[in-house]
């Protein structure tokens, strides 16, 4: 058998968001949103990685937003733990 380390899980996971608008935040910070990414995203992580994402805008329609890495803590890897930070991009 392989001596194969796990990779660490990252305890929290700074994003920048763009475009930068409220109701993009606003999306970004649910609940649903932070478990689609723990889903979608399991796995590897690492400052600048950049991820082309969409949020719900309400009745069916879709606003891309592209999230991109700022900071990993404590890992290189995102689990169910993990949080996420989100914050405008500059």
């Amino acid at each position: 058998m392989g001596n194969q380390q796990r990779p660490a899980i990252a305890t929290e996971i700074r994003l920048s968001f763009s475009p930068p608008t409220s109701r993009i935040a606003e999306a970004l910070d649910s609940r649903s949103y932070r478990l689609y990414l723990r889903r979608t995203r399991d796995g590897p992580v690492a400052v600048g990685d950049r991820w082309n994402e969409f949020v719900n805008k309400g009745c069916g329609t879709t606003q891309d937003v592209v999230l991109r890495v700022e900071s990993v803590h404590d890992g290189d890897s995102i689990g169910e733990e993990t949080v996420f930070v989100f914050e405008p991009y500059d």
